[in-house]
């Protein structure tokens, strides 16, 4: 039982990171040598728990989550494209503008979001299974940092091209896509301890049995 809750914790732990990267990832501050999105703070969490999650129960498990981390995200788009739609009521119109600036995101940014969640999470499953495969139960840190590394790469890139690319402006996405990349990737090595510990947490139950 007590392992279906920490299971229970860790998957809404990943499920609130992605809402919450979503619904207010569009706030930027300054940081260092850049606006950088709030979302750097949660992004890197649902590699994370991919890589535990796989390091305790497989990879098949580890897909579980991002499939359902990609419901998740499907059905926000589709309950945002709902609330945007319907007209507000009298005594909502004061606040209706304000409403359509926060939630009315374009379609595009949407589902740049929705292929850099899907390609780059299940990327980082695929790496993360391949060195395993080759290092076994060794050296979890190099899986853990290799895959997220590779991930948060390609989700930057397709993110970042899906939603600004126009003729002529590589230039620009480049100077958004280094910068991005460095600073999720930093806070993927910041969290690898936690990862170990997130590992030790899970297994706790499994030397119980």
């Amino acid at each position: 039982m007590q392992e279906y809750q920490k299971l229970d914790s860790l998957h809404a732990l990943y499920i609130a990171s992605i809402v919450a990267s979503e619904l207010m990832g569009s706030k930027t501050f300054p940081l260092l040598f850049l606006n950088a999105s709030v979302a750097i703070f949660t992004l890197p969490i649902t590699f994370s728990i991919n890589d535990i999650i796989f390091e305790v129960y497989g990879k098949k498990r580890a897909l579980s989550f991002v499939r359902s981390g990609l419901q998740i995200l499907f059905f926000l788009f589709a309950f945002n494209l709902l609330a945007v739609i319907l007209p507000p009521s009298a005594r909502f119109q004061t606040s209706s503008d304000a409403y359509q600036l926060i939630f009315g995101k374009s379609m595009r940014i949407i589902l740049a979001s929705l292929t850099a969640f899907f390609v780059s999470e299940r990327l980082d499953v695929f790496v993360f299974s391949k060195i395993k495969a080759k290092l076994a139960d060794h050296h979890l840190w190099l899986r853990n940092n290799v895959s997220n590394l590779l991930g948060q790469l390609i989700d930057t890139i397709l993110f970042m091209t899906l939603a600004f690319y126009q003729p002529g402006n590589i230039g620009f996405l480049i100077s958004l896509i280094i910068p991005y990349w460095l600073l999720k990737s930093f806070s993927s090595l910041a969290m690898t301890p936690l990862v170990y510990k997130g590992v030790a947490w899970l297994k706790e139950e499994e030397k119980k049995v």
